[in-house]
């Protein structure tokens, strides 16, 4: 497998390179600009660029540029970005671009058998997604999500408001009285914080939230 390796980190950098080399890989050379990358890409046509989200010059998303401009280049060429710390809305960004790209922390590299899983995946088609990243990615949608404040019977009243059922329809499938769906769908609609509006009606707009979210 060929790899092109793109780190402002000389250190890093070659530690990764010597890391690759002494497990079989073949790494066709060895950048610290995104500029670089693409021209040493162009070249050597690699099977995966490794690829540090922040190089020269300002630090920031240059790596992420590079490798956006690299997927369009050269779709084959599989994309592993390392970075320091998991952002959530970078690594969003990335792996919208579907095979063959990967998202590690920098700490990941020492584990050594899972980094270059990583890139044999990638290189087969695969994507990767550091476990990190997995989890602030929950956090991210535990935190956005307006149904996450529901109890679990009033998604399920909800879910079938969502069906069109009235309360005596839901009270009906969910085995419950009316009194108690009465209950549960004003605690929906306060805990979805849906005013109440001449326009508006709070009942459709729970169900829009629930469609929207779910």
């Amino acid at each position: 497998m060929r790899v092109a390796l793109a780190e402002d980190d000389v250190l890093l950098r070659e530690g990764i390179a010597s890391l690759l080399e002494r497990n079989g890989l073949i790494v066709v050379g060895q950048v610290g600009t995104g500029t670089e990358l693409l021209e040493l890409a162009r070249q050597t046509k690699p099977d995966v660029a490794v690829v540090d989200v922040r190089m020269p010059p300002t630090h920031t998303t240059e790596g992420l540029q590079a490798a956006r401009e690299l997927r369009q280049e050269l779709p084959e060429t599989g994309i592993l970005v390392l970075s320091a710390h998991a952002d959530v809305e970078q690594a969003t960004e990335l792996l919208s671009g579907g095979r063959r790209i990967g998202y590690l922390l920098k700490s990941r590299v020492t584990e050594v058998a899972e980094f270059l899983a990583a890139i044999e995946r990638i290189a087969s088609g695969g994507s990767v997604i550091d476990p990190g990243l997995v989890e602030e990615l929950v956090a991210a949608r535990r935190r956005n999500d307006p149904l996450a404040a529901l109890s679990s019977r009033e998604r399920e009243v909800l879910a079938e408001m969502a069906q069109g059922q009235s309360n005596a329809g839901i009270a009906r499938r969910l085995f419950i009285a009316e009194g108690t769906v009465e209950k549960h769908v004003r605690s929906v609609l306060s805990k979805l914080d849906l005013p109440e509006t001449e326009d508006h009606h709070r009942r459709v707009l729970a169900v829009l939230t629930f469609l929207d979210n779910r």
